[in-house]
């Protein structure tokens, strides 16, 4: 068979009229392709090979062909269809394809965020050294940025020989939107030293950037330039520098720009009311509102919401209402950002059922709108609702944020539902957030506010990364729980890991105050000191109530006196504290001093004015105090108000009036009540109503050993001893065990505990022994003698003396005038109420030995000092 006459076949995308290398001519005069790999392509379009016979002069077809391929290009990229144009791209050699080609092809690779194809892209246009123009520049730069590969667009940015604002714009944009607002200036100070002409978009970028990192002075040097390059009257520079100046805090400035500003538009109104609500200005801010109103200039989206959340801040339900009603008007309500503020809106102004109907009319809910919801419910307390909202979530598949999670934790922990606490717990578990720092630290925080820190300490020890609030929550949580030890070991613990701040201080030195471990508190106060804490208000208030609780009272008074903005718990601990130490008259001065000042009193306050004119026996005062609170400033009376009340009455021997006026509560008394005249009726010797109101005592609390202690005690001081060993079959057969009395004292930094009774094991117990012997022996010799009904035994005097004699807060304040230097005042706190032999033991010792004694028992501060104490009796 002869064979035929060659025909070339190629495919049409490799033709190329300025590729001549890859082509030698024939002796027929036909261009002969030259073998190679690359050569071979068959593309989806072009299945077959196509047999052309070429000319001498083939410009004007493959002219022809190379506008073909780009047209095609950007037809798919029109279509968005990727896979296609990148096939064909790859296809072309060098110089076939146009910038604009690239360009369309970069944008759709970065509007289908294809980083991979987009830098396959940049590879084929660095091999075919095609020039990077502006344009192409442009499009490289703006594929990495969206991409998510902002340092390899800078590397594009910096090889660009030209570049105009457009494109430096650009790049400070990008990293502002990244954080990066210190490299955004950056490129802000090139841009000014290499000459580059900003405008107005530069300003306004830039001037955020320093807003976010609170750079206020620098901000300022920039409005200064501004202003030089003529853009003061600038709308939208204007409006950024409204915006820069309320971030930093000056609203003054801010609203001085505004003012000056002729060509106002819907933003910079928008920044004046958001301005305003966001420095805590919310009325200013609410009146701007109302200005724009009174102008009929009309309102977006973002003003509706600005608006919104100054209702919320200030809980002005009403215009929140009518800020609705007009956005109902305005087609507003089904954006879903304009109904979760709505909702967050009706939440914090208390009408918890208008944030229920918002939320259940939204069409569209995002996880914002439940956890707004689950705000509301937290805001009142009501952890049963949360969990409802919880389950309702699970159910439509809802998945809760961090944010929700720690929210629901919040209302368990305000409400001390525990149950709910532990099974918002189990969802975190089944959900692999338990390893989330955040959930984590909102989790201690609920067991320890429920009162569970087994449960706090669970979460804390199997936390591999714990940061500063993880310690604090713990160092609280002990404090709050009534655990001074553990916190004061958790804190030992913390300072090996990492330095504590104002935060730690304010949780650790409660934990001192209830230990009354002075020294311990001391070392803390100058660690505060060294470290500027003292001008945190929380800090200071712990301070003043430290030094009440170690019975440093003058001291207290002194660091009170030193805070320069008092809130209502200063007042409140200072008042407290007089009424601890015995000191009635002081407190109603400063109660008094603090309405002088403007604070009102809350429920707390009253409790610690009633509390203090108990301890002085200031019956007319205590009454006048509880009538202020219920006519004068419309606080209902509770449990706590209404012990205080009984207390005063029973220790200033109104025996018969407390109980009447239990009687006529409103409110069902509980068991401290009635325990408040159950010590009145053992101060008194009223062993009838004793067992009258004992019987009240037990119904309510049958499992309180104290109350079965305290009749036992009111029949041993009567030496009724059969009603005592009754009692005391009573308390056995119940399987109840009475606490020891036991009295420590701190002496250079350690704490040493007494026992009552158990005083053999103290390597002074001798020397302790002896001073006591002769103690008593020179009470007798001037006249006082043992008050052997507290002994509460029966037995024979002489073993009642014994008995008194191993009462622990003798011990404990025999070892502090054995060890003690000389008119070194010496301080026992002791768990119980102090006895009364011990008391005049106490009264004793420091006119005989010239030392000032300060006994703290449960209930209150005893100062004993030439014979006399600060209590006079009532206590």
């Amino acid at each position: 068979m002869a064979k035929a006459a060659p025909n070339l076949c190629f495919s049409p995308l490799t033709l190329n009229q300025n590729r001549k290398e890859n082509f030698f001519s024939s002796q027929n005069g036909c261009f002969i392709h030259k073998p190679s790999l690359k050569t071979t392509f068959f593309s989806p379009i072009f299945r077959s090979c196509i047999p052309i016979r070429i000319s001498a002069t083939p410009t004007r077809t493959i002219d022809h062909q190379v506008t073909d391929y780009n047209a095609k290009i950007l037809h798919f990229c029109q279509l968005g269809d990727l896979e296609n144009a990148m096939e064909l791209v790859c296809m072309c050699q060098k110089s076939e394809l146009e910038t604009k080609t690239y360009s369309s092809v970069l944008q759709l690779c970065a509007g289908l965020k294809s980083l991979t194809d987009g830098k396959k892209v940049h590879s084929i246009i660095k091999s075919n050294s095609v020039g990077v123009d502006e344009a192409l520049g442009l499009k490289l730069v703006s594929f990495y940025a969206t991409c998510g590969d902002l340092k390899e667009g800078r590397r594009v940015f910096d090889t660009m020989e030209k570049k105009k604002v457009y494109l430096w714009n650009f790049m400070v944009s990008e990293y502002a939107k990244i954080g990066d607002f210190k490299e955004s200036i950056c490129l802000f100070k090139i841009m000014v030293e290499k000459g580059i002409e900003v405008n107005s978009y530069t300003f306004s970028c830039v001037l955020k950037c320093f807003a976010a990192l609170g750079s206020l002075k620098e901000g300022e040097c920039v409005h200064g330039y501004l202003l030089k390059l003529g853009f003061g009257s600038c709308n939208s520079v204007v409006n950024s520098l409204i915006a820069f100046y309320f971030k930093g805090k000056r609203p003054e400035s801010a609203s001085e720009l505004f003012d000056k500003l002729c060509d106002r538009d819907v933003i910079s109104w928008n920044s004046m009311i958001s301005g305003y609500v966001s420095n805590g200005l919310t009325e200013r801010g609410l009146g701007i509102y109302k200005q724009m109103m009174y102008l009929g200039i009309d309102m977006d989206l973002a003003t509706i919401i600005s608006v919104l959340v100054g209702c919320a801040n200030s809980g002005t339900l009403s215009l929140g209402k009518a800020v609705h009603s007009l956005a109902i008007k305005s087609s507003f309500e089904r954006r879903i950002n304009f109904s979760n503020t709505l909702l967050d809106m009706y939440s914090k102004c208390g009408d918890l059922d208008g944030a229920l109907r918002v939320f259940e009319k939204m069409g569209e809910r995002n996880v914002v709108s439940w956890t707004s919801m689950i705000a509301g419910y937290t805001r009142d307390g009501w952890s049963d609702g949360a969990i409802i909202l919880l389950q309702q979530m699970e159910k439509e598949g809802v998945k809760l944020d961090v944010v929700a999670i720690t929210s629901i934790l919040h209302a368990c922990a305000r409400s001390g539902s525990l149950d709910n606490g532990k099974d918002v717990h189990d969802y975190i578990k089944a959900n692999n957030m338990a390893s989330n720092l955040f959930v984590c630290n909102a989790l201690m925080d609920m067991y320890a506010k429920c009162g569970s820190m087994e449960g706090a300490n669970s979460i804390f020890l199997t936390m591999v990364v714990k940061d500063i609030i993880s310690w604090n929550t713990m160092i609280g949580g002990y404090s709050k729980n009534c655990l001074p030890n553990e916190a004061l070991k958790a804190f030992a613990a913390m300072l090996k890991e990492l330095k504590p701040d104002s935060r730690t201080m304010a949780c650790i030195l409660p934990a001192c105050a209830s230990l009354s471990a002075l020294e311990r508190g001391k070392e803390i106060h100058g660690y505060i000191l060294r470290n500027g804490y003292s001008s945190d208000r929380h800090v200071a208030n712990a301070l003043v109530d430290l030094y009440v609780k170690c019975g440093v009272l003058g001291l207290a008074r002194l660091l009170f006196d030193m805070i320069p903005s008092k809130d209502l718990v200063s007042w409140t601990v200072m008042i407290a504290g007089y009424g601890m130490h015995g000191y009635g008259n002081e407190a109603i001065a400063t109660f008094n001093e603090m309405r002088d000042a403007g604070i009102e009193p809350d429920e707390v306050s009253f409790i610690s004015i009633l509390y203090a004119c108990s301890h002085s026996g200031l019956l007319e005062q205590g009454w006048r105090f509880f009538y202020i609170m219920k006519n004068d400033f419309n606080i209902e009376p509770k449990l706590e108000h209404y012990a205080c009340m009984v207390d005063l009455l029973s220790r200033t021997g109104n025996l018969s009036k407390a109980y009447k006026f239990i009687e006529t509560l409103p409110i069902a008394p509980d068991a401290t009540i009635w325990g408040a005249l159950l010590c009145g009726c053992r101060i008194y010797h009223d062993i009838e109503l004793a067992e009258k109101v004992a019987e009240r005592v037990f119904e309510l609390e049958p499992e309180n050993t104290g109350y079965y202690v305290l009749l036992a005690n009111i029949y041993a001081e009567a030496e009724k001893w059969e009603a005592v060993k009754r009692m005391r079959e009573k308390i056995g057969k119940k399987g109840l065990r009475k606490n020891p009395g036991c009295s420590w004292i701190e002496i250079k930094g350690k704490v040493n505990l007494f026992v009552s009774g158990n005083n053999s094991s103290h390597p002074h117990s001798k020397n302790i022994e002896s001073l006591l012997k002769k103690m008593r022996r020179k009470m007798k010799e001037e006249g006082y003698f043992p008050k052997t009904k507290y002994a509460l035994i029966n037995a024979d005097e002489m073993q009642k003396e014994m008995a008194l004699c191993g009462h622990s807060e003798k011990l404990a304040m025999a070892f502090g005038l054995l060890t003690l230097p000389p008119r070194k005042t010496i301080r026992v706190t002791k768990n119980l109420r102090v006895c009364g032999d011990c008391h005049e033991m106490a009264k004793f010792m420091s006119k005989e030995t010239r030392r000032e004694i300060v006994l703290r028992d449960s209930n209150r501060f005893h100062h004993f000092k030439d014979g006399y104490c600060s209590c006079r009796g009532f206590w």
